[in-house]
């Protein structure tokens, strides 16, 4: 089973080369790397070029960016990867075992902070996702090419795709929840306030369960502190 990772970026100059440089093991195993770029002001494409096998540019949003990236991969099974989130070493086979009995599934995800609040948060994610079935962005979905087209891809909102998608992934099987752990950067948390970031999204999230309009989702998560 041939895997192709899908890193949506935008704007991500600062941090893209290391991102991209630790997924070199997995390329030379056969992986495939397809970097969806939404836009980017800054250096992103120049530096991502040559460590990625596909480079691609799609309208700015996750949902676009990686359903791009999902309809020129090559693999069997696809990996939707954040640009602030680092895989494990042996993900790809991690992947390969777990989709032998499951149709999709997700990683148990770290936080890389200072706050210590924040792997209680971690904490709390994983154990959420195992409970509801649920997968965020941040925990590396990852899928049978056939159950994402089954599923007919990220449905094009504002905000909560990841969540959306699952809810879909959900009616053809329950996820395989990997207790290996992928490391994401605690930056959203600390940039905005742990505590307030830890508020808004829990009422961003049950403001959507609610019926709440995506595009107004997205404006509350964007506006300034």
């Amino acid at each position: 089973m041939r895997l192709s990772i899908v890193v949506p970026v935008l704007n991500e100059a600062e941090r893209v080369e290391g991102h991209l440089a630790a997924l070199a093991p997995l390329r030379a195993r056969g992986a495939e790397v397809i970097v969806v770029d939404g836009g980017s002001e800054d250096a992103t494409l120049a530096l991502a070029a040559p460590l990625a096998d596909l480079l691609l540019e799609a309208r700015r949003g996750r949902a676009a960016q990686m359903n791009a990236g999902a309809r020129a991969a090559q693999g069997d099974a696809i990996l939707f990867l954040h640009a602030d989130t680092l895989l494990p070493a042996s993900a790809d086979r991690l992947v390969a075992r777990a989709l032998e009995r499951a149709h999709w599934g997700r990683f148990d995800v770290r936080i890389d902070a200072r706050h210590p609040l924040l792997a209680l948060v971690a904490r709390m994610m994983n154990l959420r996702s195992r409970i509801s079935g649920i997968a965020t962005g941040d925990q590396a979905m990852f899928m049978r090419r056939a159950a994402f087209e089954a599923a007919e891809g990220f449905p094009q909102i504002a905000l909560m795709e990841d969540v959306a998608l699952s809810t879909r992934l959900k009616r053809i099987g329950r996820p395989a929840c990997l207790s290996e752990r992928v490391v994401t950067s605690g930056r959203r948390w600390e940039g905005r306030g742990v505590l307030r970031t830890i508020v808004l999204m829990w009422r961003l999230r049950f403001a959507y369960w609610r019926g709440a309009d995506p595009v107004e989702l997205e404006r509350r998560y964007r506006q300034p502190t």
